[in-house]
């Protein structure tokens, strides 16, 4: 089945209200936090986040909703949903429940980190990968569980198409411990070849950032700004 929707606002912006509603929503769960928080690639973040804290069963079908909504938007067309272990599970799972709620019910897999050697065997779970497959994650930091998932997908006989997450940090990604001007986003559009979709972006953050710094929120306002100039990339892809 293809998911696909008249709809072309596939990336978020910076008036974009579904990323608004989103970013909100992440931080009222506590899943986005502002301080400082250690990156894999070494950096100083003033802000973390961590969808692991989307941890019931409210907050997860919320969630589903707005990976939905962005999704459908999107245009982007598919024939199944795949979740890289381990936040790809429960996000894939919790989004094929929600698309088929809303009426495009389309087959879901997943995989073990160790391949079971006994009953049905293998690293892969669920219905088979064929077609155009959909990869579903939170945030994409080196693009590592993408690349990961397509040599699983091809493996299979079958084609990674796209990637939706919930979070683009839209910075610099790292190369042998180099900053290098694209983000792993970027990598993944441009090398890999994959449509990428997200709910939001780091420049949506900042616009929430900014309608609320009477809430207390000034000093990360500054910070995240200062970040974005120093470690963000140029968008024009």
């Amino acid at each position: 089945m293809t998911v696909r929707s008249d709809m072309q606002t596939g990336t978020a912006s910076g008036s974009d209200a579904l990323a608004q509603d989103f970013v909100q929503f992440a931080v009222e769960c506590g899943v986005l936090r502002f301080g400082e928080f250690k990156t894999k690639a070494g950096r100083l973040s003033p802000y973390f986040f961590n969808a692991g804290l989307f941890d019931d069963g409210a907050k997860l079908g919320r969630l589903a909703q707005f990976y939905a909504q962005r999704l459908l938007a999107s245009g982007m067309q598919f024939d199944m949903i795949f979740g890289p272990a381990y936040k790809g599970i429960p996000l894939g799972t919790a989004l094929t429940v929600e698309l088929a709620r809303l009426g495009h019910n389309v087959p879901f897999a997943y995989n073990r980190k160790e391949a079971k050697d006994h009953g049905e065997g293998g690293s892969l779970v669920g219905a088979p990968l064929q077609g155009r497959v959909l990869i579903v994650d939170d945030v994409m930091s080196a693009g590592t569980a993408v690349r990961e998932s397509i040599a699983l997908i091809q493996a299979a006989g079958a084609t990674a198409h796209g990637v939706v997450i919930a979070l683009d940090r839209q910075e610099k990604a790292t190369e042998g411990g180099q900053d290098v001007n694209h983000s792993a986003v970027q990598f993944v559009r441009r090398q890999l070849g994959l449509e990428v979709c997200a709910i939001a972006r780091l420049d949506d953050l900042m616009g929430y950032l900014a309608q609320h710094s009477v809430a207390g929120l000034q000093d990360a306002a500054q910070q995240v700004r200062a970040y974005r100039d120093r470690y963000g990339v140029d968008e024009q892809d």
